[in-house]
């Protein structure tokens, strides 16, 4: 809310920065789909139901910390006032990010998924029988 020059309040977005949206379309239509399963809630649901306890945790940026390999950086090219700049890091809106992402996060804690730990892309739930063995 920022008051106009008659003092009354009024609901506005203050521009912090820039925002970048690309349209990956054309890209994602030519693209090989990685086909890999990526879990239903409701799957997710039952497995730590009946828990007391729960963590939910965000992995917020998680995508951004996958390396494209350096022959496809190319492929997602954009251009802005600025110039012409690449991805080195997967970005959101390619096909296969959110099925590549969920495959290395069920690689990295595949000891602990469905014993206290479950994953849907960037969300992970931890769930357990007291406080303490959330907090382990």
């Amino acid at each position: 809310m920022i008051a106009n020059e008659k003092n009354k309040l009024i609901p506005t977005r203050t521009i912090i920065g820039w925002r970048i949206y690309i349209d990956y379309r054309k890209l994602n239509s030519i693209t090989i789909k990685y086909h890999f399963h990526l879990p239903c809630m409701d799957q997710i649901v039952e497995r730590v139901i009946g828990h007391e306890f729960y963590c939910f945790l965000d992995d917020y940026s998680g995508y951004n910390q996958i390396e494209i390999a350096f022959e496809n950086q190319e492929k997602t090219t954009f251009t802005c006032p600025f110039g012409t700049f690449t991805y080195r890091r997967m970005p959101f809106g390619l096909c296969n990010a959110p099925t590549t992402f969920q495959r290395c996060m069920l690689s990295i804690f595949s000891d602990i998924v469905k014993r206290f730990l479950e994953i849907f892309m960037d969300d992970f739930s931890i769930f357990g029988d007291s406080f303490d063995d959330c907090v382990n």
